[in-house]
């Protein structure tokens, strides 16, 4: 019989095993899902199945970054309790998952190899539900680095590209202090321009019947509305922010000791998140 993969989904689904057992499953088990369910128990499956279904807000991030400084990945395994978090083997396991990112290009779970993402096997050892969180990669095309920063509890981490042909070790401090800001901060994008003018025209109007409230004639109105458009970018535009180090400075104003360096793509993580 034909095993198509919308059953080996379905089988997926129900049980929480690996996609290659669960074909294998159904291949020995001629398609029968039941079958294939009682199959995946005898072969020692059946813990992972009954802690599927679990609630994981625990976990932990892990970044990779290449020796040559030029792609890195960030990886998320999410688990349901920070006692598991602290577990090398699991440590082990997403510190490949962000490695396998680097290695396959992958911005999601399922374009990860399936070696690096089936878990049933840690399940089995550890005795947890666990599963892939979230995945960003990213590949400087032509000069430039990445940079990375995970936080001491390991459940918050970021990269960051920074474009130019600047001195490396200074970028790298550099990109090393923008990606503690962005986990910090959070912010929306990088500069003014990639703001979404939906969202640019929506505060717009806030902000100008809020002038109007406050009886504010109409040339005047429009000056609070750039001024208040002018705070909300410092507060979501990554460059614009006052860093969080030297709050004199702005995040653009790292770049300058740099020469021409600008900052490319950033990609965030938080458990939970």
């Amino acid at each position: 019989m034909s095993i198509t993969a919308s059953m080996v989904k379905d089988l997926r689904e129900k049980t929480g095993v690996g996609m290659m057992d669960c074909k294998k499953a159904l291949a020995a088990c001629d398609g029968n899902e039941e079958k294939a369910v009682a199959w995946l128990r005898e072969k020692g499956m059946a813990k992972a199945e009954k802690k599927a279904g679990r609630a994981t807000s625990e976990g932990l991030v892990a970044a990779y970054i290449t020796e040559d400084g030029k792609a890195g990945a960030l990886a998320e395994l999410q688990c349901e309790t920070d006692f598991v978090a602290k577990n090398k083997e699991f440590q082990a396991f997403v510190l490949n998952m962000a490695k396998a990112a680097v290695d396959s290009r992958a911005d999601s779970v399922e374009a990860l190899p399936e070696e690096a993402r089936d878990v049933t096997g840690l399940i089995g050892k550890i005795g947890e539900n666990m599963q892939p969180g979230k995945i960003g990669h990213i590949a400087v095309e032509g000069d430039g680095i990445i940079g990375s920063y995970v936080h001491s509890n390991s459940k918050l981490g970021v990269i960051v590209e920074l474009i130019g042909a600047g001195e490396v070790e200074a970028m790298q401090t550099t990109a090393k202090d923008i990606a503690m800001q962005i986990a910090a901060t959070s912010p929306m994008c990088v500069s003014p321009d990639q703001v979404d003018q939906t969202v640019v025209a929506k505060e717009k109007e806030i902000y100008l019947n809020q002038a109007k409230e406050e009886g504010k004639p109409e040339q005047i109105a429009e000056k609070i509305v750039i001024g208040r458009l002018n705070k909300f970018y410092k507060e979501v535009c990554l460059q614009e922010q006052p860093f969080i180090k030297d709050d004199s400075k702005a995040v653009k104003d790292l770049l300058k000791p740099l020469g021409d360096v600008r900052i490319g793509r950033f990609f965030r993580i938080a458990v939970g998140e």
